[in-house]
């Protein structure tokens, strides 16, 4: 053997040794993951049933071709058989199609008929996604608030505000962190009711094998019940515009005991927001107060569109430096544009506070140079709001 033969045979042993190490396989998930619900597995069994299906197809009909172009060549003196037609075989190869096809339908019908059944539900939760967050509003209970994308902007822009890799060290959880997760609670059958405020979104959580589409002004359902407590995770899977891929769902599976627990939080919180609003109408902000609230409430919920520099990406997003709205408009006009929204730009109303929408506001008139010495406090827009 030459020694061109002996490097090749080498490097194909190497190559096969590292594509079947138990350590390279570790490392590497080419497989569809099970899931920690009885969907989820039934869906995996599905895939395996249908992929050993295809593999066997594919090592019967290769081989068949292989073996035939090997030992029927023309240089054994094989010579190929001359026939028109055999009844049989078009009677086979029909026939054995239909019998691959029916065996993948009836376990598929089976499982798309248990990913469509939402009765007998106990927990029943409205997700509502917009550009770019999602909204969660638990029915029978006076609980619903926003999921935002909490991995600092540091992490995926650097200062100038372009993408780049050179900004802070990425979090093991990057860009599939939020503020506040969706919370359910353990073996109990949950349904979601899905709709949009503005484009198609897709709630998508791979462990639940579950995938919907979040469609304006239509609600679509789905369900789950998740076995295991824990913390799962997934992403808007439909391309809904810019940031797109900040769009991260983080669902929180607690026990019965804790998520019972967490509701009764949930409704002490409300109720001290609530009382936290009316003492805010009564109390009035310094600037620099006003200023900071406003800077942090401008970066999480407006840098994405109208950027950290207020120059905006027009025409789409308009910038709002030097703007009309932020500094020859009035103040009135400015609250309502954020209360309410306009074009691609949702409403606030129910996202913030009145004091975190006095504070943006006030923020938006006096950064960037803007300086309208305008001061907006929670009883202005809570006149606003009433008009």
């Amino acid at each position: 053997m030459n020694r061109g033969n002996q490097c090749w045979l080498m490097g194909a042993w190497l190559l096969l040794t590292s594509l079947f190490s138990s350590s390279a396989w570790a490392e590497t998930q080419l497989n569809l993951t099970k899931g920690v619900t009885a969907v989820s597995r039934e869906v995996y069994d599905l895939h395996m049933l249908v992929l050993y299906i295809c593999t066997a197809i594919g090592i019967v009909v290769f081989g068949a071709m292989f073996w035939s172009m090997i030992f029927h060549r023309k240089s054994k003196g094989a010579k190929a058989a001359d026939f028109h037609e055999s009844t049989k075989v078009e009677i086979l190869w029909t026939a054995i199609p239909i019998v691959i096809l029916i065996a993948m339908a009836v376990p598929a019908t089976s499982t798309l008929i248990s990913m469509e059944d939402n009765d007998n539900s106990e927990v029943t939760i409205q997700i509502t996604g917009s550009q770019w967050k999602w909204h969660y509003k638990y029915f029978d209970q006076d609980i619903e608030y926003y999921s935002v994308l909490s991995t600092p902007r540091e992490q995926y822009e650097n200062q100038n505000g372009s993408f780049a890799g050179n900004g802070a060290e990425k979090s093991e959880d990057y860009l599939l962190e939020v503020d506040r997760p969706l919370v359910i609670p353990a073996n109990k059958k949950v349904r979601f009711l899905i709709t949009s405020d503005d484009v198609i979104h897709s709630w998508w959580v791979p462990a639940f094998a579950v995938k919907q589409d979040a469609n304006p002004g239509f609600i679509n359902e789905a369900w789950t019940n998740v076995d295991l407590p824990g913390i799962y995770r997934g992403q808007c899977a439909e391309l809904c515009g810019k940031d797109h891929g900040f769009m991260p769902i983080v669902v929180e599976v607690k026990s019965a005991a804790d998520y019972d627990t967490w509701i009764n939080e949930q409704n002490a919180l409300t109720a001290q927001a609530a009382d936290a609003e009316l003492a805010s109408l009564s109390a009035s902000m310094s600037k620099d107060e006003l200023m900071q609230l406003g800077e942090s409430t401008y970066m999480a919920h407006c840098a994405a569109c109208h950027q950290p520099t207020g120059l905006g990406l027009p025409p789409t997003f308009p910038a709002l430096k030097g703007s009309a709205v932020a500094v020859q408009g009035s103040v009135a006009d400015h609250i309502s544009l954020v209360l309410n929204g306009k074009g691609m730009m949702p409403p606030f109303g129910k996202q913030l506070s009145l004091k975190e929408i006095a504070a943006v506001v006030t923020y938006e008139r006096n950064a960037w140079g803007n300086d309208t010495g305008d001061l907006v406090q929670s009883s202005d827009v809570k006149a606003a709001g009433e008009e």
